[in-house]
């Protein structure tokens, strides 16, 4: 399999950054054993697809090793160092990645001192400040599978043990695009990935994003969230509760359901949803996956809706007139309807809280489309 796949909708996978950091390691190990930095290595990923990675940088320290692959030692050779350094360009595929062309990179070293091969983080490789991430707090963001394949492909290489430290110029800057400060990341961006692969517009992802969010949350003892469904419904959000740590508003985009499962799952009180009309109808309909693609408006809600609150002529005509909920909450505004949509936040209200059994509160709000206006609650 190349490093460069295509998915069977015709989009361009790529390959995560501990897919990248793995190949930069075992290529640094390479080069370190045989005195050569290899063009290009292959390394095996979790799935066990055997994947090859182009690898640039010819920067390496003093280099020694015997015929059996085994490194010698600083005091075996007599040089001052025994190191080398290799870099694999992260392909993220057709996935708008904000680490997509990141310079990933592994400066390998001997060191006698150690028993068994160590794992660090290095420039633009983010800090664990928090806890509920699966990582020690004060280690390196390089996420356990990660440091896996790591592992996995160094000892390909030899089994002396190396000290392996991941680097990512730039990193720091990148990680400004993520949510990695609400984790309590800090510094740069957190080495990831559980397959080494990166599907396009993957939604596996964004869904372990909010579920690490949460996590992160319960972990500091946070018992009640903000759940919102896109950037403007989160600034909106930001203005209704002032007083919530950033680390408990999480955009949650269609993974509502997910969010709330996972709110309960750690025993929290409250999660309130703060979303526009479109994903507010959906989840009075109980849908709690929302994409686009995977559900549609309900019109015939929409209807019983106007109807069941008196709404003027003009709301329970544009109920069905198109299968978007934008035109239902135009006709309500212009109108001076707002009891509608008070009871599409009812129902969304009643569905969340019976989609976790009740053992969490859900009070929801909807917010007109630029995210600066509420215009119904329950």
């Amino acid at each position: 399999m190349s490093a460069r796949a295509s998915s069977a909708r015709g989009l361009r996978t790529g390959f995560t950054t501990g897919a990248c950091a793995a190949a930069a390691a075992k290529a640094a190990a390479t080069a370190i054993v045989t005195g050569t930095l290899p063009s290009s290595v292959e390394i095996v990923l979790p799935g066990g697809q055997q994947v090859a990675f182009a690898v640039e940088s010819d920067r390496k320290g003093t280099v020694s090793s015997d015929s059996t692959g085994t490194l010698a030692s600083d005091s075996d050779c007599g040089q001052p160092e025994l190191w080398a350094s290799a870099v694999v360009v992260k392909d993220a595929g057709d996935d708008p990645d904000c680490t997509n062309g990141a310079r990933v990179t592994a400066t390998v070293a001997v060191d006698g001192g150690l028993s068994h091969t160590d794992i660090r983080g290095g420039e633009g490789v983010g800090t664990v400040t928090k806890p509920g991430l699966g990582l020690p707090v004060g280690s390196a963001a390089i996420n356990p599978v990660p440091r896996k394949m790591i592992l996995a492909a160094v000892s390909e290489v030899t089994s002396s043990p190396l000290a392996v430290t991941i680097s990512v110029p730039g990193g720091e800057e990148m990680a400004r695009k993520t949510t990695n400060a609400r984790l309590g990341i800090i510094g740069g961006i957190s080495i990831l990935g559980t397959t080494g692969i990166v599907k396009p517009f993957s939604t596996a992802a964004y869904r372990a994003s909010v579920v690490q969010q949460v996590d992160v949350a319960a972990a500091q003892g946070e018992r009640s969230m903000v759940l919102c469904t896109g950037s403007r419904s989160e600034l909106a959000a930001r203005a209704l509760y002032p007083d919530r740590d950033d680390v408990c508003l999480v955009e949650v985009g269609d993974f509502s359901g997910i969010a709330l499962r996972r709110c309960a799952l750690h025993g929290m009180t409250e999660a309130a949803v703060v979303a526009m009309v479109g994903k507010i109808t959906k989840l009075a309909a109980g849908v709690m996956m929302t994409h686009f693609h995977r559900s549609k408006v309900d019109v015939e809600l929409l209807e019983r809706v106007a109807l069941e609150t008196s709404a003027p002529p003009s709301v329970v005509a544009a109920s069905t007139e198109t299968a978007t909920a934008r035109h239902f909450y135009e006709a309500c505004r212009d109108a001076g309807a707002r009891e509608p949509l008070d009871r599409l936040c009812q129902l969304a209200r009643t569905s969340c809280e019976a989609h976790t059994a009740g053992k969490l509160r859900c009070p929801v709000t909807m917010v007109d489309f630029e995210g600066r206006e509420v215009v119904a609650s329950a």
